[in-house]
């Protein structure tokens, strides 16, 4: 019988954890071990080697705990289907547990943990994006010379009172300085389209010489294509003409042209972190802190602080036309004054705003069936246009019930059964 007997003549040490094995072969051979050369072929000191070869009080790679740990049933309780919360972007649920938490990490750190957790990653990875076939070419202007525009439209947001509405939010980025302003509203009609342009090219100080923007039909009569260069309707042409600036049109189909005003848009996806948070007042407001955070933020794309670049590129704007004139374009604003029942009046209706506004002056924006109610600069309420005789919200009435019997036990159910009946008494036939 013939037996092959495959016989191993050398032992390869790579680790520490080798030098047992290296330790039975020396005894079989009755030789002696060298602890300081394999400390010094290991890069260790002879002691840790002869810690290895006892197989005694061996060094284990320590699993230090982190400093997320202790917000991970937290986070894992924002990704769950508890609550409408929506978080796109790892990038967002960083900033959120930061504002609302007091996470204290870098967004790389929280990046890198999540990663490392397959029931966190999973719920990124399932909307991963494909990447984009086209080649994209960078393009880069000079100050003054290009502003880009665009819609992050129709976003379905739960307000805090369980209310469902479709939000746009207008953007408007500098292409020097990627400094932006940000307008939260309900419609995207021309009337709304100009008065945002106007407040922004206001509020930068001066006009860019060309505006980037798709093939909207607020702007456009007739798409640009490859083969046609595309109609700027009659209205929004002579309000260029008035500023002083060229309609730009992209090219149907090519979004990746104005790639300046795109990139923006996933940073508002932050807005669906805060589904059932917020009344439409209180978004319009955190619309206005992204805005303030995002232009003090390093931009990758330029590395600058598009906050410190804009003074660079504020006197390259063309100047401002006349005030008459931009006020020609913006939303119509009348004044009202709030009588003790915390209402304000419009075409012979009521409507409510926030107690702590009796017997000041607001002003009233009314457009696309809305009227908004500000005092100085803060949205402090939004009505759909009605033809009932009173028009309280909820929550309004409920605050004022507060202030009236701040002893009555159960305001909410009497604010309720109380709007129920003026419903049905102010109720027309």
């Amino acid at each position: 019988m013939h037996v092959q007997i495959e016989v191993t003549t050398e032992i390869e040490i790579k680790q520490l954890e080798d030098l047992i094995k290296y330790k039975e072969l020396m005894e079989n051979l009755n030789m002696k071990i060298n602890k300081s050369k394999l400390g010094r072929d290991l890069g260790v000191d002879r002691r840790t080697v002869d810690r290895y070869l006892s197989g005694k009080d061996l060094e284990k790679k320590r699993v230090r705990a982190s400093k997320i740990d202790p917000y991970y049933e937290i986070i894992l309780d924002l990704l769950s289907d508890k609550t409408p919360q929506t978080f796109y972007y790892k990038k967002v649920l960083w900033q959120f547990m930061k504002d609302h938490h007091g996470l204290e990490c870098s967004e790389s750190s929280f990046r890198r943990y999540l990663s490392t957790k397959p029931e966190c990653q999973a719920y990124f990875s399932k909307g991963q994006r494909v990447p984009n076939p086209h080649v994209v070419v960078r393009y880069e202007t000079p100050p003054g010379e290009q502003a880009q525009f665009d819609w992050k439209e129709n976003v379905p947001y739960i307000t805090s009172d369980g209310e469902k509405i479709s939000v746009n939010i207008g953007v408007l980025v500098l292409g020097y300085s990627r400094f932006r302003t940000y307008g939260l509203t309900l419609s995207k009609s021309q009337t709304v389209l100009m008065s945002f342009l106007t407040e922004s090219f206001e509020g930068l100080g001066g006009v860019p010489q060309h505006l980037l923007v798709d093939n909207m039909k607020t702007v456009m009569d007739e798409h640009r294509t490859k083969y046609n260069r595309g109609i700027v309707n009659e209205r929004f042409n002579q309000f260029a003409q008035d500023y002083g600036f060229e309609v730009k049109p992209c090219i149907a189909g090519r979004p990746r042209t104005k790639g300046k005003v795109e990139t923006i848009m996933k940073l508002l996806d932050e807005i669906h972190a805060y589904q059932g948070m917020f009344t439409y007042e209180e978004l319009h407001d955190f619309v206005q802190k992204l805005n303030t955070r995002h232009n003090q933020t390093f931009h990758q794309g330029n590395r600058k602080i598009p906050l410190l670049a804009y003074k660079q590129e504020k006197s390259h704007l063309l100047p401002l036309p006349r005030k008459d004139l931009r006020d020609s374009y913006k939303v119509k604003m009348s004044h009202v004054k709030v009588n003790p029942a915390s209402m304000i009046t419009y075409q012979s209706n009521q409507y409510s705003v926030p107690p702590e506004y009796k017997g000041k002056t607001v002003q009233l924006q009314t457009y696309d069936d809305h009227i908004h109610v500000y005092h100085n600069t803060e949205l402090v309420a939004v009505h759909t246009i009605s033809t009932k005789v009173l028009n309280y919200k909820e929550a309004h009435y409920i605050e004022v019930l507060g202030h009236e019997m701040p002893s009555y036990e159960d305001a909410e159910e009497l604010a309720k059964k109380n709007l129920m009946t003026m419903d049905e008494v102010y109720k027309i036939d």
